[in-house]
C-alpha cells in the first residue's frame, strides 16, 4: 500500500467513525467517500505538501478494496485466472494459475496480514487465537480460508485462500478441458442416474471437489440432496439441496458440531442422495453405515490411486473405536462403494481423471476386488474392456452401462 493510499484510507475511516455509517453494506457510499477524500488529497498534493498520485483511478480502487473488500489481496480474488492465494510471510505472497504457483512481488506488513484475516473471518463467526491456532472458514463468495498462527508456525501467519470458481458446472465442461473423455463422462453420468455410490480420490488440488460438483449436475431434477462438509465448498444448482457445515467449539469449549454429527442428522432429513465433501477420520464409519442402508451417496478422499482409496476407506473407520474391526469394515466397503474415480494433476498444472474402477463387492483376502473400467496408461483415458459387475442398480434404473462401454471397445 502506497503512502497516498494509506493516508486516504485513514481519512475515510475517520469519517466513517465520525458519521457512524457502514460502508461494507453500501458500495456506492464507499465509492463516494473515497472520491471525496481523493479530491481533498489531490488538492493538498498540488500545493506541494503531499506526494502526487500517478493513477487516481487505481488509487481509488485500492482504497475501496481496503475498506470494503480484502485490501491488497482483492485484485487476486477478482482475477478469474487465479485459483489459490497463500501467504507464508509478509513478503512471501504466492498465487496459483492453472495449477502452477508463482511468487508475487507483493509486500505486506504483519499488521496488514492480521487485519486481512480478521476481516475475512468476520462473516464466518469463526476465530483464530492462541487457544485455537487453526481456522477453516468460508468467505462470502464461497472461497475457502485456512489460517495457522505462531507458535504452531515458526514466525509468521500462514494463510491459504482456495478460490471458489463457478467455471466448471458439469461433466461436459471437464470433457472440453481434456480432464475426461466423452465416453467416460457418459459412463459416469449413467452411474449417477443409477444411484451408484461414487468415491472420488486424489491428492490435494487435483480437482476432487470440482469432480463432485460435475457429477452431481447429472442427478435427476426431483432428487433431494443433502451435503455435509467441514466448510462449504460444494455449490450445486439442483432444485432441492440442503448444505451443512461443521462448527467450531466456542470459547467455553461448547457448541462444536462435528462431521459425524452432521452425517447422522442428515439421515433424518429425507435425503435421496447424501454427499460428504471429504472423509478423513472416523466419520467414514457413519458414511458407510448410511450407504449400507441403501441411500445413494458420494464423497471424496485423499489417496494416491483408486485402489489406495478403497484401502484407506477400509482403514479410517477403525478410528471410530475398539469395537470396530476390519471383519465388518472390509465387506461393508466392498458392498457399498460401486465406482471409484481417481484424479491427478501433472507438473504443468493439468488436471485429469486417470482411473475409473468398479469394485465387485467381493474380497480377495484383505483386498477388495475391483475391475478397471477406464485407465490412462498412455496419457489418454481409455476403456479397458472391463465392466461393472454390480448391475442391480443399473437394471432398476433401466440403464445398461455396456451400451456406453462397448462403443469404445468396438
Amino acid at each position: 500500500m502506497s503512502e497516498a493510499v494509506r493516508i486516504i484510507t485513514e481519512q475515510v475511516r475517520m469519517r466513517v467513525r465520525r458519521e457512524g455509517v457502514d460502508l461494507a453494506s453500501d458500495g456506492g457510499l464507499a465509492e463516494q467517500y473515497v472520491r471525496d477524500e481523493l479530491q481533498r488529497y489531490s488538492e493538498r498534493a498540488l500545493g506541494g505538501s503531499l506526494p502526487l498520485i500517478a493513477d487516481e483511478r487505481q488509487a481509488a480502487r485500492e482504497v475501496v478494496a481496503s475498506l470494503t473488500g480484502f485490501g491488497a489481496l482483492q485484485p487476486f480474488l477478482d482475477d478469474p485466472g487465479i485459483e489459490e492465494i497463500w501467504i507464508n510471510g509478509p513478503s512471501q505472497v504466492f498465487i496459483a494459475r492453472d495449477g502452477v504457483s508463482e511468487l508475487t512481488g507483493m509486500v505486506l506488513t504483519e499488521r496488514e496480514v492480521r487485519d486481512l484475516v480478521e476481516r475475512m473471518l468476520q462473516a464466518s463467526g469463526r476465530r483464530v487465537d492462541l487457544s485455537s491456532p487453526f481456522v477453516d472458514a468460508s468467505l462470502p463468495d464461497g472461497s475457502r480460508l485456512h489460517v495457522v498462527i505462531p507458535d504452531i508456525t515458526r514466525k509468521h501467519w500462514a494463510v491459504n485462500i482456495r478460490k471458489f470458481t463457478r467455471r466448471i458446472r458439469d461433466l461436459n465442461q471437464l470433457v472440453g478441458l481434456g480432464s475426461l473423455t466423452q465416453q467416460a463422462a457418459e459412463f459416469l453420468r449413467m452411474c449417477v442416474l443409477a444411484g451408484q455410490n461414487i468415491l472420488v480420490s486424489g491428492a490435494t488440488q487435483t480437482g476432487k471437489t470440482t469432480m463432485l460438483n460435475a457429477l452431481l449436475s447429472s442427478t435427476r431434477p426431483g432428487e433431494r440432496i443433502v451435503t455435509v462438509e467441514e466448510t462449504f465448498e460444494l455449490d450445486l444448482s439442483a432444485r432441492d439441496v440442503v448444505a451443512m457445515q461443521c462448527r467450531q467449539p466456542s470459547l467455553e469449549g461448547t457448541g462444536e458440531i462435528t462431521l459425524r454429527r452432521l452425517i447422522k442428522e442428515s439421515l433424518r432429513m429425507r435425503p435421496d442422495r447424501l454427499v460428504v465433501g471429504e472423509v478423513r477420520e472416523a466419520e467414514s464409519l457413519d458414511l458407510l453405515i448410511a450407504l449400507n442402508s441403501g441411500l445413494p451417496g458420494m464423497c471424496s478422499i485423499h489417496a494416491n490411486s483408486a485402489r489406495d482409496a478403497l484401502a484407506k476407506l477400509s482403514t479410517l473407520p477403525l478410528l471410530a473405536g475398539r469395537n470396530i474391526d476390519s471383519s465388518f469394515v472390509l465387506p461393508t466397503v466392498a458392498g457399498c462403494i460401486d465406482i471409484v474415480v481417481h484424479c491427478e494433476i501433472d507438473r504443468h498444472g493439468r488436471r485429469r481423471v486417470t482411473e475409473i474402477i468398479a469394485p465387485s463387492g467381493q474380497l480377495a483376502g484383505p483386498m477388495i476386488e475391483a475391475s478397471p473400467v477406464f485407465l490412462a496408461l498412455t496419457g489418454t483415458l481409455e476403456p479397458t474392456g472391463g465392466f461393472p459387475t454390480k448391475l442391480a442398480k443399473f437394471r432398476a434404473a433401466g440403464l445398461d452401462p455396456a451400451l456406453v462401454l462397448r462403443r469404445g471397445a468396438a
